[in-house]
């Protein structure tokens, strides 16, 4: 499988949410197949980190597109999204669910992802482009999704920027 390149993460945020679906995500060795993803867009996102505008937390976020983005919530669930589009355009995915197809097993939240692959604080701002042992690869086709609101977040419920990948048309 083909490690995705820069240019794909420099896609406007909602293309990048989509085209993540079916991506095979790489950490270590573990593997697994992004089927849901939420977008995080700008700072006129009133559910985007980067609202608040650049502090040491979003910093991130305001960079180049195809670096990781982790944080905690709750004090104990680590949450992993990927930095997209241009540097200086705050932007984001919530990698929400990862399938582990030869287990058949669903990590169905941002937190159970994290935990499974072992993400934490520690891997915030790594370049998932050239990175050896945490990337993104080409993975596989998932040819329906449904789009619906976020969810977890109390504004900017209005916006249809969750995307759920139907992994059973895929087996």
């Amino acid at each position: 499988m083909t490690k995705l390149t820069r240019d794909f993460f420099l896609q406007p945020t909602l293309e990048v949410a989509q085209n993540l679906l079916g991506k095979e995500m790489v950490f270590g060795g573990k593997r697994g197949v992004i089927y849901e993803t939420e977008a995080y867009i700008g700072q006129e996102d009133p559910a985007c980190h980067a609202a608040k505008g650049l502090t040491p937390r979003t910093k991130v976020m305001f960079g180049l597109g195809g670096h990781s983005y982790v944080y905690l919530i709750y004090g104990m669930y680590h949450c992993l999204n990927f930095v997209t589009e241009v540097e200086g355009f705050p932007a984001a995915v919530l990698i929400r669910g990862v399938w582990l197809p030869e287990k058949d097993i669903r990590l169905n939240g941002p937190g159970k992802v994290c935990q499974y692959f072992g993400i934490s604080r520690m891997h915030n701002a790594v370049d998932l482009v050239n990175h050896s042992h945490f990337y993104v690869t080409s993975g596989i086709t998932i040819p329906f999704f449904t789009q619906t609101p976020r969810i977890g977040i109390r504004q900017g419920l209005d916006k249809l920027w969750r995307f759920v990948g139907d992994i059973t048309s895929t087996r």
